[in-house]
């Protein structure tokens, strides 16, 4: 399934971050989705919001998936508390609230937030865990605590997000589309091109990675790892 990039996605004349999300872009195809979800919320008082492609308008019906987020439910605790404090995660979680999530349902956080720069740690508060999640990977991968090929697939989507970060940061502008980084990346790197087609493939499931195809990607010298250093290097690590 090739993911369909936001075409409104950039950076505002101010310099903060432009998307598309608007509740009056959601499909109609959806709209019987979302009101389950809301009834399903009922009157818990917790907030819940769609993003991704139906929150742009961009999503395929019969293959986009529904993404939603909640805060204030019992199992959407952490999220909530992840809106607090002054550290990148906490900032990250704002932006993204602020940016990418259209607003269905309960007391809605986002309202009360400025609109967010477009820079460096926006794209820090988005994807500097990017070093925490390779260690994990590792760790899942060594122990056979997760499946080969679905531990590539969520590593070559995550990846990829950073790739578009370091794209923002590099070309002074704001995009979250992998299809985008791995065209820009490539000619910034050629030597990288074959590797970042390949998490592509993974991330957008045009097919799946061998155990290993996912090791070598997870290695010390691997494609992953690489972006780590880019990342640490220009933007910076949680």
């Amino acid at each position: 399934m090739v993911a369909v990039a936001d075409p409104d996605e950039g950076v505002a004349a101010d310099g903060t971050i432009r998307t598309g999300a608007r509740r009056d872009r959601v499909p109609a195809a959806y709209e019987p989705v979302l009101a389950d979800a809301v009834a399903l919320a009922g009157g818990s008082g917790a907030s819940l919001y769609v993003y991704g492609s139906v929150a742009t308008g961009t999503a395929r019906p019969g293959s986009s998936d529904v993404d939603l987020l909640s805060i204030g439910l019992a199992d959407a605790v952490m999220v909530g508390q992840h809106l607090a404090g002054d550290t990148d995660a906490a900032y990250g979680y704002r932006a993204f609230l602020r940016h990418y999530c259209v607003h269905l349902t309960g007391p809605d956080p986002s309202a009360a937030l400025p609109a967010f720069p477009a820079d460096a740690r926006a794209a820090r508060g988005f994807n500097g865990d990017l070093g925490q999640h390779l260690r994990q990977w590792r760790q899942a991968l060594e122990s056979g605590a997760a499946a080969a090929d679905l531990l590539g697939v969520q590593a070559a989507r995550k990846t990829l997000l950073a790739v578009a970060g370091l794209v923002s940061v590099r070309d002074h502008t704001w995009t979250t589309s992998r299809s985008r980084a791995v065209r820009r990346w490539s000619e910034l790197e050629p030597g990288l091109a074959a590797h970042l087609g390949q998490l592509r493939s993974w991330a957008e499931r045009e097919r799946y990675p061998s155990p290993g195809e996912v090791e070598r990607a997870l290695s010390g010298d691997g494609i992953v790892g690489t972006i780590v250093e880019r990342f640490d290097s220009l933007i910076g690590l949680w």
